[in-house]
Parts: structure tokens; sequence; C-alpha cells
């Protein structure tokens, strides 16, 4: 198991513009050869947008894009005609395939803050695609076969246990609050990056909100 601090994320974006962002994996001008990804999983991105403030509309290509909102309200629209608002329990995948454009702001009253991993698909190209799922119950699974790869999320009460799931590489991002991984104290913003994970579970502190990937 691999452990990475909250304070060891890339910083980037631009406070000037009201955009904060803290990149857990090498992006853009912080190349970490060390670094490119963890199974499938190529960012994890910490984004905290100020009211009004956005980002312009960008292209991708071959890249799974899952978004998770913290707090706040997320405005999306894609050049395939997608427009819609994404709120706190929201589960949003963009499949950017052989390439799409979007725009993400917050065009809310409130600061906005949300999660967004990109998982590398196993073949490239396609047609882009986009799914929103509205209120994701609790330990409900999220597949992205795409890229060989399960959401679990899970919200946990102060003791409560949850089992890691057994696979090949296993990614789990502290949302809020603090965790106990196989001996390990997390907290908000840390990850744990586990290899051929095998009967390891979780322990909530304090009440706790986590985003576990499961990858083939």
């Amino acid at each position: 198991m691999d452990v990475r601090r909250a304070d060891e994320r890339y910083p980037g974006g631009d406070r000037s513009a009201g955009i904060e962002s803290r990149h857990a994996f090498s992006f853009g001008p912080h190349y970490d050869p060390g670094n490119l990804r963890f199974g499938a999983l190529i960012a994890c991105n910490e984004e905290r947008l100020a009211p009004g403030a956005g980002f312009d509309e960008h292209p991708h290509s071959h890249t799974e894009i899952v978004t998770w909102v913290v707090e706040g309200e997320l405005t999306h629209r894609d050049s395939a005609g997608h427009e819609t608002l994404v709120r706190p329990g929201d589960v949003q995948r963009l499949s950017s395939a052989g390439g799409v454009r979007h725009v993400e702001r917050n065009d809310g009253p409130a600061p906005l803050a949300f999660v967004q991993m990109w998982l590398a698909p196993r073949e490239p190209g396609g047609d882009p695609s986009y799914e929103i799922v509205h209120g994701i119950a609790d330990s409900t699974p999220y597949a992205v076969p795409e890229a060989g790869a399960m959401l679990h999320v899970r919200r946990l009460a102060a003791g409560e246990r949850t089992a890691v799931p057994d696979a090949a590489h296993v990614y789990v991002h502290v949302v809020r609050g603090s965790v106990r991984v196989d001996g390990e104290e997390l907290d908000a913003g840390d990850a744990a990056r586990i290899t051929d994970a095998e009967g390891t579970d979780a322990v909530a502190l304090t009440a706790s909100e986590l985003l576990v990937w499961e990858m083939s």
C-alpha cells in the first residue's frame, strides 16, 4: 500500500481567476515519470471554483472522466449537446472516446468543490457518451467497463467498517473525515494505492466519505 498525503498533491489552477486545483498524479507542468498512473487511473484532481469561475471549452479524447461534487453545483456543457447540473451525491461520467469538447463552470452563488478522476480506456477511439446518476446510493457500485473499473462510494459513520475490494489495483480517496486503512490513518485529501488488495478493510475514525476505485 502506497499512501499519498493531501499536501503532496501538485498545485495548479489560477487563483486570480477563482480556480484552485490539486493533482494527485503527474499533470500539466508537473511532470513526474514515476507518478503517471495507477491501474487505469491517470488523474485524481481536487478542484475548487469560486462563484462565476470555471474552465472554458476545452477538448478531451481517449479518457473516461468521472466527476464527484463535494459541495456546490457544477454546470456541465459539452459538444455532444448535453447540459446538466451536477450536485453532491451525483456521479457524472463523460466518455471522451475519439474526441469531445466541454465546459465546466460554477454558475451558482456558493463555492464549488469537486473531485474529478480520469481513467484510461482499454481501447482508444469510438463515439463519445455521457451519463449522470443522480443521488447514487451508498455502496452502489458504478461501473466504467471501458476502463475495467468500478467506483464504490462509501459514506461511513464513526466506527463503521467497510471492506476494500479484492482487486489487482484499488485506489481509496478520502473525500471527508478520517479513516484507517490497513493500519494507516488517512484524512481528507489523502489517498491509498493498494496493489493486489486482499482482505483489507477501512474503519471510519470520524464520519467519512470515500471514493474507492476497484480496477482489474
